[in-house]
């Protein structure tokens, strides 16, 4: 009976459910599908059409984001971002003139001990700033104590002297006494004034202020002794030469402070540049990862040197960003002629951003790169032909800052796109 019904219903399907030649599933159910397959298409193009739309609003936007730095003037002061107004200038022809950083002479200590000595105690180390009057070491001197011993003795010998005049003085005035005795005792008594007078001036040699010397006694045995090096100028140690223990002459140096918050510039000049290089003249001095400054040549030696045929500039720099250091070479620029430009900018403004060459100009919404086209150029300055306009605002120091900015996005606090 089963078998019946299954055999019965595989005929219907063959036999009795076919229309028009066509299967079922070919006629009534493939169709059905495609017309549904043909809306859910339509449906996903209509949805991609939408967010194309959207995501190109959000590209615009973000494009335009991030082609806009800013910086409030807190970050601007500590990335060192420097805006200027764009105005014509004066492009310089520049003649090089190689040289190097040195200390100036004058704010250099060689601190030498003024009399020999066992170190005791060393309290600065190298590379330690120190504070005029600082205690740099301790020696303890067999010297130092003979000569407070003297001192001692020639005071104690004057204080003598003096009571024996004042008593022969007396019996003289009252004929007790000869006045032979009491020129005696006036003479003994200007030789101990001597000696004491010559003591006196070796301790004021070493240091030693007068009150210290009216309070010196023999009981003082701790600090008998006791030799103090103290810093003359305020600076930086650059050199030690003392140790723990270490025996010192008194002609040796044990320290070398520099003041190098002011520095020299000291410039080569060569024979064929003498002419172009005079007292007072404008220079700029350049060298590899620091930021160009001007000065003005303070000195020019008149003196050419008989085996180099060259003579010596002297530039003044300030160094209390100790951004100069000495034994580091540079080069001291002259202008020797210049041009004028209708639009000039410092190199240092000048970037590449995607492959062109743009200024950072300063607008509402923040600092926007410019592409500009450059003309003519020397060391430091450039001449802008196009792309920047007279009047603008636009950042002379620290686009390197803003460049790197739009490379990674962010840099925290202070600013954002």
């Amino acid at each position: 009976m089963k078998m019946t019904k299954k055999l019965t219903a595989i005929l219907a399907v063959i036999a009795g459910l076919s229309l028009g030649g066509l299967p079922v599933w070919e006629w009534g159910t493939q169709p059905v599908f495609a017309e549904v397959e043909d809306d859910h298409d339509k449906h996903e193009e209509e949805d991609h059409d939408d967010h194309d739309e959207e995501g190109d609003a959000h590209e615009e936007h973000e494009d335009h984001d991030e082609d806009v730095v800013r910086l409030d003037s807190e970050a601007m002061r500590d990335f060192g971002v420097e805006v200027r107004e764009a105005a014509s200038g004066h492009l310089a022809v520049y003649t090089r003139l190689p040289g190097e950083v040195v200390i100036d002479p004058d704010r250099l200590v060689h601190v030498v001990p003024r009399v020999p000595g066992v170190a005791l105690q060393v309290h600065k180390s190298l590379g330690d700033r120190v504070r005029v009057g600082e205690v740099l070491a301790v020696l303890e001197s067999r010297e130092l104590a003979e000569l407070k011993s003297a001192y001692l003795v020639a005071r104690e010998r004057v204080q003598l002297a003096q009571k024996t005049f004042a008593r022969e003085e007396k019996l003289w005035k009252e004929t007790i006494s000869s006045e032979r005795d009491y020129l005696e005792a006036e003479q003994n008594l200007a030789e101990h004034r001597i000696e004491l007078r010559a003591a006196e001036q070796k301790l004021h040699a070493l240091g030693f202020s007068h009150a210290y010397l009216d309070a010196l006694t023999f009981e003082e045995d701790q600090h008998f002794t006791r030799y103090e090096i103290h810093a003359l100028q305020e600076g930086i140690i650059i050199e030690k030469h003392l140790s723990l223990g270490e025996v010192l002459k008194g002609d040796v140096e044990a320290f070398v402070i520099a003041d190098l918050s002011s520095v020299w510039a000291k410039l080569t000049v060569y024979q064929k540049d003498l002419a172009s290089v005079r007292q007072g003249q404008a220079v700029q001095i350049v060298t590899e990862g620091a930021t160009a400054v001007e000065g003005r040549i303070s000195y020019v030696s008149p003196i050419v040197d008989e085996k180099t045929r060259t003579t010596v500039a002297r530039v003044v720099l300030d160094n209390q960003d100790n951004q100069w250091r000495p034994g580091a070479f540079v080069s001291g620029l002259v202008a020797v002629e210049a041009s004028a430009v209708s639009l000039l900018v410092p190199k240092s403004a000048l970037q590449m951003v995607e492959g062109q060459t743009v200024v950072f100009v300063e607008t509402e919404e923040g600092f926007e790169p410019r592409a500009v086209h450059v003309g003519r150029s020397n060391e430091v300055d450039a001449e802008i032909v196009d792309g920047l306009e007279r009047g603008q605002r636009y950042v002379a120091r620290g686009a390197f800052t803003l460049k790197a900015q739009l490379a990674k996005g962010s840099f925290g606090d202070g600013h954002s796109h």
